[in-house]
């Protein structure tokens, strides 16, 4: 069957198409994303703004559009931490229902890890071992932990790219003041987070996810992206840290000319490094894969198991 995921995040709205059924990897068949970068609309009481709420409905009548041509047999839609905490979720919920016809899912943070730690389960199967999975979105991080389809401890914390762009470095290029503070920051954020996983046994195999880290990995020297079966990608803590302070001090527009930085990444790529830095610091982390699966694939691959 044809089933269509339409991820409704903190900095696109994202439709993937995939031919699908039971028992099978789902094939990837199409694509259609719209960057939003909802958290620049966020007002100062956490609402999220009219032009925002514009932007994001149009952007998800856009993949309704896409969807029909597709030929998709159900869609799953739902939506992250930059809809779910704002402060207006629910009257925009309803908005975008009456707009266009969907109803959201909203995940919370747990959720998102698990259904993340799924699909990276799925993809490197049980000789994997125990997997630490790291994954950052527009708004969170999400951290999870165990050695079966579901993780042992799964948990989310507000570091995602965006959040920490426009929360820790307004300006472009950031200052090194700024750049401390948000390392500060995500420093005692995971600091206390690593110690909830100190009871479990160490990872035989660390994971990021994410365009965020599949950029990071390509800059930091990387030949290809890793969505390729046979591709295997590491990002290195080493090569991570001496690439963050050469980010930061390039105007954000310029960036671009750097190996894997796209355009709707490349003003919060700085502090995604930041984020991604720390955590790996935190858990002892060397180097990471990067897994090509994330969080549409896993809610397609629970979708395929409760049909099956």
């Amino acid at each position: 069957m044809r089933l269509g995921v339409l991820d409704v995040g903190s900095n696109t709205v994202h439709l993937l198409v995939v031919d699908a059924h039971p028992g099978a990897a789902p094939v990837p068949s199409a694509t259609h994303k719209t960057v939003v970068r909802l958290m620049r609309f966020l007002t100062p009481d956490g609402a999220i703004s009219d032009e925002g709420v514009d932007r994001i409905t149009a952007a998800i009548a856009g993949a309704v559009d896409a969807a029909t041509k597709e030929d998709v047999e159900e869609l799953l839609p739902f939506a992250t931490s930059a809809l779910r905490e704002a402060t207006n979720g629910a009257s925009v919920f309803a908005h975008i229902e009456r707009a266009t016809g969907v109803s959201l899912r909203v995940l919370s943070g747990v959720e998102e890890s698990r259904l993340t730690f799924l699909a990276v389960r799925r993809w490197y199967g049980w000789s994997a071992g125990r997997i630490l999975l790291l994954d950052i979105g527009g708004g969170s991080l999400e951290i999870a932990s165990g050695i079966d389809e579901y993780p042992d401890l799964a948990t989310s914390v507000p570091l995602g790219a965006g959040r920490s762009t426009i929360g820790f470095l307004p300006d472009d290029p950031p200052t090194s003041t700024q750049v401390e503070e948000l390392r500060k920051h995500a420093r005692s954020v995971l600091d206390e987070v690593s110690k909830q996983f100190a009871s479990l046994d160490g990872p035989d195999h660390v994971v990021g996810t994410s365009k965020t880290f599949r950029s990071l990995a390509r800059l930091a020297g990387s030949s290809h992206d890793g969505v390729g079966p046979d591709d295997r990608v590491l990002l290195r803590r080493s090569a991570l840290a001496d690439w963050v302070p050469r980010l930061a001090a390039i105007p954000a527009e310029a960036r671009t000319a750097l190996p894997g930085i796209t355009p709707e990444r490349t003003a919060q790529i700085v502090a995604g490094g930041i984020v991604a830095e720390q955590a790996m610091r935190a858990f002892g982390v060397r180097e990471v894969e990067i897994c090509p699966w994330a969080l549409r694939e896993g809610i397609i691959l629970r979708r395929l198991d409760e049909l099956g």
